[in-house]
């Protein structure tokens, strides 16, 4: 048994019937996919999570992870601007990130010449550190375990700012932030050379959008004689004295409103879900007080306010690149804001359609924003959250809008309709906790206490997703590998 349809959920179902398990994964709401889900409005079609991957070029990491799970030949990629796939926007200049060490090395040298130096060794180090995970890596071999070690310790902008001088290059290197939520003097530096090194190789975005991938992966469950149930919630994982023997769930009556309650038994339960909802299902006492209160003090990620804007026909040419605006001096700290204040910072992209197409249907807008703000109505349903959050979403909207505005002068005048959703909207369909971006945050502090386990002390429960090792495509891949492994052995990538 499966909780939960998001990647790491559909993957390890795919590798698990795959080998022979009777898979059934549960999915609560009626849609699959976790953050690979998409939406459609009056014929635009809209990505909620995962817009864009990396290493996806033939041989690369994600390429062989994709060929694996029996996703490629499902998928069309189409391939951002080598010379341009992140565009950052700050004190007045855009500087542009080339794919490839040589590449990215010489772009940046010719806005910084007198860094070349400086930014060779950043590169050694990001290659350092992503050599040394064997996961990250596909190397199968801890290439070096102590850099591995201490670059989850050493904060990002501790790293940088020892290895380079100029301060507007630390913070340029640093202008894809909203990619992982990191925050100063927190966020380890491998988690800043993972995302560096995945998407330096090679970026693409999924034609037709992210759940492309989630149809492939259920497809391929089914293929191999597993089930994936909709509107099927988790309400217990049920245990006996030493395990778990079997999960009880609610799930809508065919052509009913009523809720029936099932139970099927389970060898082994594997949850896709946030950690405090994995244990608000574990009624027993193999799990510890102090395990929980640990999982429960862990800090969360900020949430995201995005927009969703939806295009007049051939009016808006293609964005081949992923744009990132600052509206302050320095990509840190956006998410520490007052109403004033914000937005500090937006990413800005378009979803592709077709290969390389040459007019956007569809556009995003995101922003960081905190469940503070919208605390006051949390409790209450998608649709109808009354009349003043509608005007909450529709001041912060406006001020996004006039954000991008700056930088792309009339767009607001090709713009047919937009939408929106915040950080309740993620709690709502996804169930991470506080509706945060990207789930559990790395924080060198905290050390190990940040840490979740793929394996629980409930012997054949075992955690799957973004929280379990890293968020991203290829940071669940590599959790859903090592959850596998933990039951099937090395699986032979």
């Amino acid at each position: 048994m499966i909780i939960g349809s998001g990647l790491g959920g559909l993957s390890c179902g795919v590798i698990l019937a795959r080998k022979g398990f009777d898979v059934t994964v549960l999915e609560q709401g009626a849609q699959v996919g976790g953050c690979l889900q998409c939406f459609t409005r009056r014929g635009g079609k809209f990505e909620t999570g995962m817009h864009f991957i990396g290493s996806a070029s033939e041989g690369q990491t994600l390429d062989r992870l994709l060929s694996f799970l029996e996703v490629r030949q499902d998928i069309t990629l189409s391939q951002l601007d080598p010379t341009g796939y992140d565009i950052v926007s700050l004190c007045g200049q855009h500087f542009r990130f080339a794919n490839g060490r040589e590449a990215f090395i010489d772009q940046m040298s010719g806005y910084f010449p007198k860094q070349r130096d400086a930014l060779e060794r950043y590169f050694d180090l990001v290659d350092k550190v992503a050599s040394a995970s064997s996961m990250h890596s596909l190397n199968h071999v801890e290439t070096d375990a102590a850099v591995n070690l201490e670059f989850q310790m050493r904060t990002i902008n501790e790293v940088i700012d020892s290895t380079v001088s100029d301060p507007l290059l630390a913070k340029v290197l640093v202008g894809n932030l909203p990619l992982y939520a990191a925050e100063k003097d927190k966020t380890p530096f491998a988690t800043h050379a993972f995302i560096m090194d995945f998407y330096n190789q090679s970026a693409y975005r999924i034609v037709g959008g992210s759940d492309m991938v989630a149809r492939s992966l259920v497809s391929t469950i089914e293929r191999y004689n597993g089930k994936v149930l909709t509107r099927s919630k988790a309400t217990k994982i049920v245990c006996d004295e030493s395990h778990a023997v079997g999960v009880e769930f609610e799930g809508a009556r065919s052509q009913e409103t009523r809720v029936c309650r099932n139970y099927l038994e389970a060898d082994i339960v594997i949850s896709d879900a946030h950690p405090m909802r994995t244990l608000e299902l574990l009624n027993t006492n193999l799990i510890r007080p102090a395990f929980r209160k640990r999982i429960n003090a862990i800090p969360q990620t900020v949430g995201g306010f995005s927009v969703y804007l939806h295009f007049k026909d051939n009016t808006v040419p293609y964005l081949n690149s992923n744009f990132y605006g600052y509206l302050q001096d320095s990509p840190w700290d956006c998410e520490r804001y007052d109403h004033a204040s914000w937005p500090k910072g937006y990413l800005y992209m378009h979803l592709c359609h077709e290969p390389q197409p040459k007019f956007a249907k569809t556009g995003v807008i995101i922003s960081y924003m905190q469940m503070a703000d919208v605390e006051r109505w949390k409790g209450t349903s998608v649709g109808h959250r009354g009349e003043d959050y509608e005007a909450f979403k529709h001041e912060k909207a406006e001020r996004l809008l006039a954000a991008l505005e700056q930088e792309f002068p009339g767009l607001r005048n090709h713009i047919a309709d937009y939408y929106t959703s915040t950080p309740l909207t993620y709690l709502d369909y996804t169930g991470t906790e506080g509706g945060s971006m990207y789930g559990i945050a790395k924080d060198v502090s905290l050390g190990a206490a940040c840490r979740v386990p793929h394996r629980t002390r409930v012997p054949n429960v075992l955690q799957t997703g973004q929280n379990i090792n890293s968020h991203g495509i290829l940071g669940v891949l590599v959790g859903t590998i090592v959850t596998c492994t933990e039951i099937v052995g090395p699986l032979g990538i």
